[in-house]
């Protein structure tokens, strides 16, 4: 088990010695975020921009824009919700290459409760056009993503990082590829796409179904946007039931990524598993995906739910 936010500091501060381009900032929160470990191995790099996250952004596109490399971090319920304008307007839209690294998404951010359980920025960030929006699997893709992040120019990236720690399910020396999503497991009963946290427990769903003879492919898609539509396409062609697990609200997501796709390419049964037009609440962070259906028992309902309208 390892926090992505973990990994991702580790990483950054790792990148800072083999790029000078890089600068991190941050809005106080450089110790949730793990920036501080940057700060401490590249101070003259480390910018504290205070309870200003508007300015922040800002800034940082400036510092693209003058040939560096900017992470900015901060929660994910600030760095693309209290800021989505000044992320529209000076970022997206000139295409400036600024690097939002947003840790503390999801349900699993715990005891903070609602108010800081974002649960609707892989829409509000994949709507933006020339806007790419990563969602790591585990410790391993998170630290491939940010070193993807920081070694492209094409224009600005959004890395949604988590506060709890995930299972690691990837090995050491895993390549992260932009657009491409990854086949875990091959099955041919029902497919399994999922991002985040949610790859893990798909998995395990999986390992449950097999219990009872159902065969599930399980589909790493952490690449939301551009969006691998080949690969479940194909998959959904061969399975002809999904399943869609995210830590995020079940609109304008990853299930909304995969049934636009499917509803235009190949018409396919999908349930989407994830948090239903509603908030989140405080408590224990593995409390809290049981409670919302976001664990094994409630992808093995989903699964059968699925195959049982075919």
């Amino acid at each position: 088990m390892e926090g992505t936010r973990d990994a991702y500091g580790k990483t950054l501060a790792q990148l800072g010695h083999e790029d000078p381009r890089i600068v991190v900032l941050t809005a106080d929160l450089a110790g949730s975020t793990k920036a501080s470990t940057f700060a401490a191995e590249h101070p003259d790099r480390f910018f504290n921009m205070g309870v200003a996250e508007a300015n922040m952004l800002g800034t940082a596109a400036g510092l693209a824009m003058s040939g560096y490399r900017p992470f900015v971090s901060t929660f994910a319920v600030f760095a693309t919700g209290k800021v989505w304008e000044q992320i529209r307007q000076v970022v997206a839209y000139p295409n400036v290459p600024v690097r939002i690294a947003a840790t503390h998404a999801g349900l699993t951010v715990g005891e903070d409760g609602a108010s800081h359980q974002m649960l609707e920025d892989i829409s509000t960030m994949r709507v933006l056009p020339n806007m790419r929006v990563v969602v790591p699997a585990d410790a391993v893709e998170a630290a491939a993503a940010t070193r993807f992040a920081a070694s492209s120019d094409d224009g600005p990236i959004y890395v949604r990082l988590a506060r709890a720690p995930f299972p690691v399910i990837h090995d050491e020396g895993f390549s992260f590829e932009l657009g491409k999503s990854e086949i875990l497991a091959d099955g041919t009963d029902v497919t399994f796409v999922a991002c985040g946290v949610m790859v893990s427990v798909a998995l395990a769903a999986r390992a449950r179904l097999g219990e009872a003879g159902i065969s599930a492919e399980v589909i790493n898609a952490s690449s939301i946007k551009p969006f691998d539509a080949e690969t479940v396409v194909a998959s959904a062609a061969k399975t002809g039931a999904v399943v869609t697990a995210e830590e995020h609200q079940i609109a304008g997501g990853l299930g909304s990524t995969v049934c636009e796709t499917l509803a235009e390419r190949h018409p396919t049964r999908v349930v989407r598993v994830g948090v239903d037009d509603r908030f989140g609440q405080s408590g224990n962070a593995d409390a809290l995906l049981s409670h919302y259906g976001l664990d094994v028992d409630g992808l093995v309902a989903a699964a059968n739910h699925v195959l049982a309208q075919l």
